[in-house]
């Protein structure tokens, strides 16, 4: 079984768009697929046609309530499972601050579970609190949607930090599998520059104890599509709403390098085809040295007892200091 957490610091970058439509093209390839919605905001869920607050056993349930994975798995498609979000998964802080090893709840409850399915896809919120801390705590690889500009390099570099920490504290098997550029536009000049600094950085960590020293950029690039954007206000995936489209094409050919990985070696750009360009000036890739190798702390004192609430809208902040009580797995 192969579980991968779709993580980006940033929103609106495509990530629930490729957990959904990610998840779909494996499951048309004959693999059984399961995709858990950790977001308060439910897109992944609502993106399926279920309402997200319905009352149906879902991943707060499962994190919070104590009901088994089985319970929560709902099926939407030959080979296609999810476990719903809700609304209620914004007060996960606040109701799991005193259970200890919160950040493990959601890898425990996999682990109990006597299921069948091959992949497992994690969508997380775009923040960093105890709802993203269980994803990355149970999952085997982390897969980085990205759109292809400078400003998104810095948002990576103090992702990989974040993937540093635990692979370091909760989960020493974590390895980022690769990066998929959404919303492409190849005639771009700043997407070859940003593609080009990007597989640079990945060279560097090759051999190197790190993360993402195997990354890779795949070469499945998601395409700018109006069919995408159009497909969830109908509660379908793009294979269901059009299957002739440009995003149906690259979320299959995405699914096809994950299912027959070529060897991560940082070639991705010139096996596209694409020109890589000559960046003009020193671009702000890699402010933090995080991509060379160079990883800092724990800024946010995410995995040393001091939470950091998710950002408005999103999640309630949990408060700090030592928990005492548990909920039993």
């Amino acid at each position: 079984m192969r579980t991968i957490a779709l993580m980006n610091q940033k929103g609106g970058v495509g990530k629930t768009t490729t957990t959904v439509n990610l998840g779909a093209a494996l499951a048309r390839a004959g693999r059984r697929v399961c995709m858990i919605d950790l977001d308060p905001q439910s897109h992944l869920t609502i993106n399926l046609g279920i309402e997200p607050d319905d009352g149906a056993v879902g991943t707060y349930d499962l994190l919070v309530e104590n009901r088994g994975f089985l319970e929560a798995v709902h099926h939407v498609g030959d080979n296609l499972a999810i476990v719903p979000g809700s609304i209620d998964l914004a007060s996960a802080d606040a109701r799991l601050v005193d259970v200890i090893a919160r950040e493990t709840l959601l890898r425990r409850r996999l682990a109990a579970a006597d299921h069948d399915f091959e992949f497992i896809l994690l969508d997380c919120p775009p923040s960093l609190g105890v709802l993203t801390l269980n994803a990355l705590a149970a999952a085997g690889e982390v897969l980085i949607p990205m759109q292809a500009h400078f400003l998104a390099l810095q948002g990576v570099a103090k992702l990989l930090q974040t993937v540093l920490l635990v692979r370091d504290h909760l989960n020493p098997s974590l390895i980022v599998e690769g990066l998929v550029l959404t919303m492409f536009d190849s005639q771009t000049r700043l997407s070859a520059e940003v593609v080009a600094n990007l597989a640079d950085h990945l060279a560097e960590a090759r051999g190197k104890n790190l993360p993402w020293s195997d990354a890779r950029i795949h070469r499945a690039r998601i395409r700018r599509n109006i069919k995408l954007a159009e497909s969830p206000g109908f509660g379908r995936t793009i294979f269901d709403y059009d299957p002739t489209s440009n995003g149906a094409a690259d979320y299959a050919a995405l699914a096809e390098e994950l299912l027959n990985p070529a060897a991560p070696d940082g070639r991705a750009l010139e096996d596209s085809g694409e020109p890589r360009g000559e960046p003009r000036g020193e671009p702000r890739s890699d402010p933090h040295g995080i991509l060379r190798g160079e990883p800092g702390s724990d800024p946010h004192g995410m995995l040393h007892g001091e939470p950091r609430g998710e950002p408005a809208g999103k999640s309630v902040g949990g408060a700090s200091g030592k928990p005492s009580g548990e909920i039993a797995p």
